[in-house]
C-alpha cells in the first residue's frame, strides 16, 4: 500500500489549494479515503472522508463550505479542495486508507 500526497505549499490567507493523494497497492474504488491534518503541537484531526464509490462524503463541520473532498477512481486519486484558507488551516495534511498513512504534505497559510 502506498499513499502519496502532493499539492501543499505556502498560500496567502483567502487563497486556495488542491491536495492530491495518489494511491496504489489496494483496490482503490472499494476503500473509503480520508484526509486528516495535524498542526504543530496539536493532535491529528479528521478533515474529510469519502466512500469508495464517491457517493457519500463527509467534511468536518468546522470546515464545511470551504473544504471539499472528491475522488477519481480511474486515477486512483483522492483530492481535497481547500478554499478561503485561513492561518489556522496551517498543518501537515495526511491521506489515510486501509489503516495506512501517507507521508503528509505541508500547508502553510501566511501573508
Amino acid at each position: 500500500v502506498q499513499l502519496v500526497e502532493s499539492g501543499g505549499g505556502l498560500v496567502q490567507p483567502g487563497g486556495s489549494l488542491r491536495l492530491s493523494c495518489a494511491a496504489s497497492g489496494f483496490t482503490f474504488s472499494s476503500e473509503r479515503m480520508s484526509w486528516y491534518r495535524q498542526a504543530s503541537g496539536k493532535e491529528r484531526e479528521l478533515v474529510a472522508r469519502i466512500t469508495g464509490s464517491g457517493d457519500s462524503a463527509y467534511v468536518t463541520d468546522s470546515l464545511k463550505g470551504r473544504f471539499t473532498i472528491s475522488r477519481d477512481n480511474a486515477k486512483n486519486t483522492v483530492y481535497l479542495q481547500m478554499n478561503s484558507l485561513k492561518p489556522e488551516d496551517t498543518a501537515a495534511y495526511y491521506c489515510f486508507a486501509v489503516n495506512k498513512w501517507g507521508q503528509g504534505t505541508q500547508v502553510t497559510v501566511s501573508s
